[in-house]
């Protein structure tokens, strides 16, 4: 709650982006939890990472100030980086209702799906040629 306050009074910059980060991935878990386009896999770690938030069990403890909500912070992120690679980046970017420059740098570069991998390795396609010894 606090930290909702927080990014309502903070003026715009990096500091309200991450006050609001919490926040907005709660909202972003909600809609994303019952979207068809989530795989199942991406569903649980999403869910864990919404129950680890909301346990009153943490690793460092929540009235510590600064470091309190580190570890959801990890949590969270780590949550968000591995279903970033199982979902559609267009349905993770529609649901996150935050700056979008944050979420983007969280999950890193685009990268091709897994399946599209494999499947141009059967093809051949996917091999680089090996240079000639010199």
């Amino acid at each position: 709650m606090l930290m909702i306050l927080l990014a309502a009074r903070l003026p715009e910059g990096v500091a309200k982006d991450l006050a609001a980060f919490l926040p907005s991935c709660v909202k972003m878990l909600r809609t994303l939890r019952t979207d068809p386009r989530v795989p199942r896999r991406a569903k649980f770690a999403l869910a864990f990472a919404a129950l680890w938030i909301i346990s009153p069990i943490d690793l460092i403890p929540e009235f510590l100030p600064v470091i309190g909500p580190l570890d959801d912070i990890v949590v969270i992120a780590l949550g968000l980086r591995y279903a970033g690679r199982q979902v559609p980046r267009h349905v993770i970017l529609e649901a996150w209702p935050g700056n979008p420059s944050l979420i983007n740098r969280l999950l890193g570069p685009v990268r091709e799906p897994a399946s599209a991998r494999r499947s141009r390795r059967r093809r051949g396609t996917g091999r680089r040629p090996i240079p000639p010894p010199t």
